[in-house]
């Protein structure tokens, strides 16, 4: 049985809203996932244009070792569990890595305004750590500052929306 962070999206016809520490993958292309609030953590998106699989993950915090317990049950709140977490799920649904089109946008200093702890800076440290790792690289980023972001990935598509704090509209922040 799937964990409650992990939504398998075969036949599910709308928006699905993933939250803090947690990710969602769907082949089915009525989906839309999305996640809100993105401040210091990251929604990371990856999409197959030719399975037309893609995933949605909301990272929290950047190393699971704070929390070996906590990342066991919920993998998706760290970014190094997160990301491989993702994949495993977006593969069982025919997702091949070499073609996943990568998309990331959070890791601002949102409650951290004078850059003591630096979460953001040291979730999107460890998260293109983790990418240059496997050789995968992201054709999109909106990461950092001092704004909270919004992230939709539509999986007919496989465009990602971003909606950033202070904006009226969104925008389209990468496409497959």
């Amino acid at each position: 049985m799937p964990s409650p962070s992990l939504s398998s999206l075969v036949g599910f016809d709308r928006k699905l809203v993933v939250g803090v520490g947690g990710l969602a993958v769907s082949n089915n292309q009525a989906s839309i996932l999305m996640t809100y609030s993105l401040g210091s953590c990251l929604g990371v998106t990856i999409y197959d244009p030719v399975t037309h699989v893609g995933g949605l993950l909301h990272a929290m915090l950047p190393a699971s070792s704070i929390n070996a317990t906590k990342a066991a049950e919920q993998p998706a709140m760290f970014v190094d569990t997160g990301i491989p977490a993702l994949f495993r799920a977006a593969y069982q649904l025919r997702l091949d890595k070499h073609r996943a089109v990568i998309c990331v946008a959070g890791g601002a200093q949102f409650l951290d305004k004078t850059g003591y702890f630096n979460i953001g800076q040291r979730n999107y440290k460890s998260f293109t750590e983790l990418l240059r790792q496997h050789g995968l690289t992201t054709i999109a980023e909106e990461v950092g500052g001092l704004v909270s972001r919004t992230v939709q990935l539509n999986i007919a598509t496989g465009e990602v929306r971003l909606k950033t704090s202070g904006q009226e509209s969104e925008t389209i922040l990468c496409q497959a």
